[in-house]
């Protein structure tokens, strides 16, 4: 009996070392230490590349510097230099700065003997905001339900997206222009060789992100510097189509659209920088990054001296759109969809201006977008764009993955908290994703309900279903059907809870998608 109660006790000692060990792992680049919370360790503000500064500066992510001793792995890292915007749902939790590269990993503290899946979370903030430092974006729920959650950091602004002449002429082999999807790559390359150390399968892998951070998984799924990374996407309101309009390239002007160059030599301008060769460029990068940021956010984004992303030739070929049509696309499963009042950008100044790009179908569009004829153009241009830039786009792509034979899932996300229901007549940009990460607590606080609370719990176990499998589906919840094109079905996310139905907004998404084909 002795001996059995020391075999017991051995056991327990050295299960509870092993646990304490948790938050120390050794990676490629030294040694860290995280912190343990409940059954989670969480490892933060983790270099996955040199500072993008000096030299660095509109450059590919370059390698880390090794480091000696045990590096602390408590506290996020700067999130990347920005002007915050305002009424920002996500406010970041530390101040940016331009040395930004750094991720973070949630993962359980008891871990089963084979490894986990992992899930892959980029921003959003239109390339111009955003960080990982959020509290909505905290990892914590995913790593408890089984999953090793990594976010991560990339340039935004003129810093992800800057082209210039001297820069071509200074390495004209070199990746150019596309910073930040370079970062987002890095990262990727980095859950690749580091991800097993903190019990993650690197070949299981779910890459996800909302808005840009959608728009970025599109593109990882559509570069051929990300192929193999990743197993299985999440686009969140992330489009699919070409957006409100062409994407220009690093060195060729287009249409009525400057080069990425150009808009470059017009910023250089605007900071008193003359001339286009070697000296311009190292008075660019002497620049302070508050010169360089210039007070660019969400809220000023379309000026002349911002680029946003572009056409290279060798991070991004063409538009996701062309690469999906064109079988060019990753072919993983994918789950997709919008909010039921997303976002959208309408310039037209007249219901007629606002129609005519239906063309033939006009009339029919007025029909369905204004059916008691009201004359209300506002609402009905909130509509029209939400559907042109998020809402047909997602039904899109989830057509295209389907007929590529891959699973497709697609979904509607219209549940509204119970404290904003008499403010929003639906599911805004961006509001499910306190809902996603089951963060609605530090969205919400006193005004958290418990249906709010209950749909943010079925959302994540859909997540992170789908993420172990490739399939949402599973006990204790409604079914949601992959996506087909002869039914429309997705799953909507309504304030009566989850519910798999036909696709309520087929004649609007119909007229679009033709418009879209016809332009």
């Amino acid at each position: 009996m002795i001996r059995i109660h020391s075999i017991i006790l051995f056991a327990a000692i050295a299960g509870s070392a092993a646990a304490a060990k948790v938050d120390e792992v050794r990676i490629e680049s030294g040694e860290l230490k995280g912190a343990i919370a409940g059954g989670v360790a969480a490892f933060k503000g983790i270099p996955f590349a040199a500072p993008p500064t000096g030299r660095n500066r509109w450059r590919a992510p370059q390698p880390v510097a090794p480091w000696k001793g045990v590096r602390s792995a408590a506290a996020y890292g700067s999130d990347c230099m920005q002007l915050p915007f305002p009424g920002d749902a996500a406010p970041l939790g530390v101040t940016p700065a331009e040395d930004c590269l750094y991720l973070n990993v949630w993962t359980p503290v008891q871990r089963p003997s084979g490894k986990l899946p992992v899930m892959i979370w980029i921003y959003g903030g239109g390339f111009v905001n955003g960080g990982s430092s959020p509290a909505v974006y905290d990892g914590t729920h995913f790593a408890e339900r089984g999953v090793v959650f990594v976010s991560f950091n990339y340039r935004v602004g003129r810093f992800g997206f800057f082209a210039f002449p001297a820069l071509t002429k200074e390495d004209p082999n070199a990746l150019l222009g596309n910073y930040c999807f370079l970062d987002q790559i890095a990262a990727l390359q980095w859950v690749r060789k580091n991800i097993a150390k903190f019990g993650g399968d690197p070949g299981n892998v779910t890459l996800f992100g909302e808005s840009a951070g959608g728009m970025s998984v599109l593109t990882m799924m559509t570069t051929p510097l990300a192929r193999g990374l990743f197993q299985k996407a999440i686009i969140e309101s992330g489009g699919g189509r070409a957006g409100i309009g062409p994407m220009r390239r690093v060195s060729e002007s287009g249409p009525n659209l400057p080069s990425g160059e150009s808009v470059g030599i017009a910023f250089a301008e605007k900071a008193g920088i003359k001339g286009e060769g070697a000296a311009a460029l190292a008075a660019l990068r002497a620049l302070s990054a508050e010169r360089v940021c210039d007070r660019l956010n969400m809220a000023s984004m379309g000026n002349p001296t911002y680029a946003g992303p572009m056409i290279d030739g060798k991070i991004v070929l063409e538009s996701s759109e062309q690469a999906l049509l064109a079988g060019h696309a990753m072919k993983i499963p994918v789950m997709i969809g919008a909010n039921s009042s997303d976002i959208g950008f309408s310039f037209a100044k007249s219901m007629d201006e606002l129609f005519a790009p239906f063309g033939a179908n006009k009339e029919k569009a007025e029909s369905v977008y204004d059916p008691e004829k009201s004359g209300e153009f506002r609402k009905a241009g909130m509509l029209v764009a939400a559907d042109r830039m998020m809402v047909e786009p997602a039904r899109f792509v989830a057509r295209t993955v389907a007929a590529s034979g891959q699973r497709a899932y697609e979904y509607r996300f219209s549940y509204v908290a119970e404290s904003m229901r008499k403010t929003w007549k639906g599911a805004p940009h961006a509001t499910e994703i306190p809902f996603v990460f089951d963060t609605v607590a530090a969205r919400y606080t006193k005004d958290l309900a418990p249906a709010d609370e209950a749909t943010a719990k079925a959302a994540l176990a859909y997540w992170v279903a789908f993420s172990k499998t490739g399939n949402p589906d599973g006990e204790g919840r409604p079914h949601w059907p992959a996506y087909s094109a002869s039914d429309d079905e997705l799953m909507n996310f309504t304030n009566d809870g989850p519910i798999a139905q036909h696709d309520a907004w087929k004649a609007r998404l119909d007229l679009t998608e033709a418009s879209a084909q016809n332009k």
